[in-house]
């Protein structure tokens, strides 16, 4: 499977778990539902992200909700694009992830009018963020390309390597 193959499958793979995720807690909760503990640091709520990352922001118009949608549509022609000349097989998952992870949340801008966050992380008593499976499968893509941009592999003739001398 080519590089641009395997990513437009882990693009795939993220908006269909995402859509599927968010449907589910759709039909189980409301905003009013007390939250349910999935684990010790995690529950389930509903909550509606009506801006981007931690609800930053927020847009209650439609021409702002237009906004958000048209930068993330560019954003993952841009995303599209890299994964279309990438040629390493862990930065075309990394893209993937990411333009999964935003089609799924600009899908939830355009049928609902905001996104549907459901997972509460916290521990100690604080509330750190409400997120959803988009969200991590978007940093999960970043880190996956922070780590091929460190570790991936190089093609000969690097220019991290001065001419003439040859790595130890």
């Amino acid at each position: 499977m080519t590089p641009r193959a395997l990513g437009a499958a882990v693009a795939l793979a993220v908006l269909v778990a995402d859509q599927a995720a968010k449907t589910a807690v759709l039909a189980r909760l409301d905003v009013e539902s007390a939250p349910t503990p999935l684990g010790p640091f995690v529950d389930l709520v509903l909550r509606w992200n009506r801006g981007i990352s931690f609800s930053l922001f927020a847009q209650n118009s439609e021409v702002g909700r237009a906004v958000l949608v048209a930068v993330t549509v560019a954003a993952i022609g841009l995303l599209g694009w890299w994964l279309a000349s990438s040629r390493s097989r862990l930065a075309a998952c990394g893209l993937g992830a990411i333009i999964g992870g935003a089609l799924g949340n600009a899908l939830d801008r355009v049928i609902h009018g905001a996104v549907v966050d459901y997972l509460d992380l916290h521990a100690l008593g604080r509330h750190f963020f409400v997120f959803n499976l988009a969200d991590a499968a978007i940093n999960v893509g970043v880190a996956l390309l922070i780590v091929d941009a460190a570790f991936g592999s190089r093609p000969s003739g690097d220019a991290t390597t001065s001419p003439g001398v040859r790595p130890t």
